[in-house]
């Protein structure tokens, strides 16, 4: 079996190319990848080469595919595991694998298994550790975007609090409780605040903060105070930009008791901070966002660590329990993942995208493997109609959507795009 994929071979270097892949074991898989939502983790990855923890040593002379937030179908299955799996079903995956001890995941670190392909080998491993996924649901788009919702969702889990004289740690955000999204009118704070509001577990308080205009109107227009009133959840949006004093003008909005749980969005040392000063007791703050500087810091009150509780953390992913949450409650249409997509393209536009994703306004870049297709904004496809159908019939199902992807707009692109 032939496939098509962008692979890399040392820093800045992706390669979009075609070959063969080995005949699969009876203990490995071979699927056909629809989709792969681009993460920045990729990006991340990409510049930094071999220097990166996950990607192998010998990558100049074993190139790996790129891309680990991806679904697709089952197209042959070993015979040690045709009891659990069946051909031309569809997949979803939790590229998060820990096997024994390793950190080797999809995207980073194989040759033959990653999102950003036509078709792959899933090895023995995944399949072991419960990682592949039979999924149900009606869109692929889903599946891929479940894995950057399980990191919401894991991150939503990991939070903990505590009570004096205990040393019992409570899991997971402060239901009825104060939250801070911080620099998060991105892709991955818009999942947090779809998550945030229609979780079993909500916080009495959302405040959503950024310094881009268009971003937050955005925001603003997909979750609106009136859901999230419905929701029991005063939702309030904060353009940090020109304030003074953001720690003192966040704090307000708590009456000056401050947040019981804030994420942060950027590695960025002033958000960073931002989020320490404004921590009520026993306030938790997780620091979300990934730098790629292994010097990055900030200043942290130690003094409202020793008599105030605070602490900090961090999570980088999330598990196959918080995956299959994702897929339960996107099939469920309790949460829609496709607010965090901005952009539509093919496999010919990764290598480029990649390249470039920290220059590329808006949120998740969603490809699909099968097809031709320039990276092209959602709110593009309108302009681009007025000289090619197929963006004209796109654009017209989107605005009857919210300017959304949805489930109508993936299948017309499978059914009648160009290939």
């Amino acid at each position: 079996m032939k496939t098509k994929a962008v692979r890399l071979y040392k820093e800045n270097d992706l390669r979009l190319e075609e070959f063969e892949l080995p005949e699969i074991t009876d203990e490995e898989i071979l699927v056909e990848v629809i989709s792969d939502s681009v993460c920045m983790s990729t990006y991340k990855t990409v510049i930094l080469g071999k220097k990166h923890k996950r990607v192998p040593q010998d990558v100049d002379v074993h190139p790996i595919i790129i891309g680990h937030e991806f679904s697709g179908n089952i197209v042959q299955v070993g015979a040690k595991l045709k009891d659990q799996f069946k051909e031309g079903n569809k997949f979803a995956l939790q590229p998060a694998l820990n096997y024994k001890g390793s950190m080797w995941s999809p995207g980073y670190s194989y040759q033959y298994f990653g999102g950003d392909a036509t078709y792959n080998v899933i090895p023995r491993e995944v399949m072991e550790l419960g990682c592949f996924l039979n999924y149900q649901g009606e869109t692929y788009y889903e599946a891929s975007l479940a894995e950057p919702m399980s990191c919401i969702i894991g991150a939503f889990h990991a939070s903990y609090h505590t009570s004096m004289g205990s040393y019992e740690h409570r899991m997971g955000i402060v239901e009825g409780g104060k939250m801070a999204l911080l620099a998060a009118a991105g892709p991955m704070g818009l999942g947090a605040i779809d998550y945030a509001l229609h979780s079993d577990r909500r916080p009495a308080l959302l405040v959503v903060t950024d310094v881009d205009a268009e971003k937050i109107a955005r925001a603003d227009m997909i979750f609106t105070a009136e859901e999230a009133k419905e929701c029991g959840v005063e939702l309030v949006f904060v353009n940090t930009q020109g304030i003074e004093d953001v720690p003192a003008h966040l704090r307000a909005l708590t009456g000056n008791t401050g947040f019981d749980d804030v994420f942060v969005f950027t590695p960025i040392k002033q958000v960073a901070e931002q989020g320490d000063k404004i921590l009520g007791r026993d306030g938790c703050l997780n620091f979300f966002a990934g730098p790629t500087d292994p010097s990055f810091g900030a200043e942290m009150n130690l003094y409202n660590v020793h008599y105030g509780s605070t602490h900090v953390m961090g999570t980088t992913g999330g598990n196959t329990s918080d995956l299959l949450e994702s897929l339960k409650l996107t099939e469920e249409k309790i949460i829609n993942p496709a607010v965090m997509v901005t952009h539509i393209g093919g496999l010919d536009a990764v290598a480029e995208t990649v390249l470039n994703l920290p220059h590329i306004p808006g949120g998740k870049k969603l490809i699909y493997t099968h097809i031709a297709m320039e990276l092209t904004a959602i709110d593009e496809f309108a302009e681009k109609g007025l000289t090619q159908p197929h963006f004209a019939r796109l654009a017209e199902i989107v605005q009857r959507n919210k300017g959304l992807w949805c489930a109508e707009a993936e299948s017309y692109l499978l059914k009648d795009w160009e290939v």
